[in-house]
């Protein structure tokens, strides 16, 4: 079964099988139905003028973390799915990388400034890692999906290979060729919060692709994903994106061999800078 965030394996991101459980989830915060039992969404949240400015508290069970005396696992990801493999972080996280505040991901529609958590210190150093490798330049932004279309509202980047057309039977499924476990869960995946994105059946898993969460909808989504920052500056990029409206490719929600929805407008990467 597959489930909306997704990294479809053997390589993508969230898939279509937590879509059909959505409909008998109920929403952390209020406790009410996400969706009839037909299985029919309910209507979008409105969305905020305000994004958050920091992470939902995590549950009272997540324990602090000290990034200081963090040993990271990253391992090599035999799965089969494609790869770019431009080497593997270091296993204690980087001086840079502990100082780092901000992740910048320079897109043609203008920069998205996410503000990082110190709680996710392997997550943090694998992305400072690939963005010294220039490993998203150039990339696309090759998932878009709509509570209407899937359940859910996030835009999904990071796969190194995808079109973003829509049409690529293997977008959602690429990565850095490394594995590595869930950090931080716990914190709901309220609009502006941005999140790993990796199979609802594999958990720890993580690689290269990342969700930007643009509605509270996602807070019903279960604590499964890796919160690692919120935007702090361009969620109006993201609102004009999902505005835009979606190229749908017809299996995106019921498999996970590949293929994703797309963004009509689409997103290039043209670099990503943690600082």
């Amino acid at each position: 079964m597959s489930n909306p965030i997704r990294q479809k394996r053997p390589a993508g991101i969230l898939g279509a099988g937590l879509v059909i459980a959505l409909g008998a989830l109920t929403a952390c915060s209020s406790g009410t139905p996400i969706a009839a039992e037909s299985g029919t969404p309910s209507p979008p949240a409105a969305v905020p003028s305000a994004i958050q400015t920091e992470l939902p508290d995590p549950s009272p069970s997540a324990a602090p973390v000290d990034p200081r005396k963090v040993t990271c696992e990253y391992r090599k990801d035999d799965s089969g799915s494609p790869a770019k493999f431009v080497g593997l972080p270091s296993k204690k996280p980087t001086k840079a990388a502990l100082r780092a505040k901000t992740m910048t991901v320079r897109t043609n529609h203008g920069d998205i400034v996410i503000e990082l958590t110190p709680q996710t210190p392997c997550t943090v150093n694998s992305f400072a890692f690939l963005a010294g490798k220039k490993y998203f330049d150039n990339t696309v932004c090759h998932r878009l999906v709509t509570v209407k279309t899937n359940g859910v509202d996030l835009l999904q980047c990071g796969d190194p290979q995808a079109k973003g057309d829509g049409k690529n039977k293997t977008d959602g499924t690429g990565g850095p060729g490394y594995l590595f476990p869930d950090e931080n869960l716990g914190p709901q995946y309220v609009r502006g919060v941005v999140f790993m994105a990796q199979g609802g059946d594999a958990a720890n898993s993580n690689g290269s692709q990342f969700a930007i969460s643009f509605s509270n909808e996602n807070a019903q989504l279960p604590a499964a994903y890796t919160p690692f920052g919120v935007v702090v500056k361009g969620m109006e990029i993201v609102d004009k994106i999902a505005a835009g409206g979606v190229n749908a490719f017809v299996d995106d929600i019921t498999s996970d061999e590949g293929g994703s929805s797309a963004p009509k407008i689409p997103v290039r990467i043209k670099t990503v800078v943690v600082s």
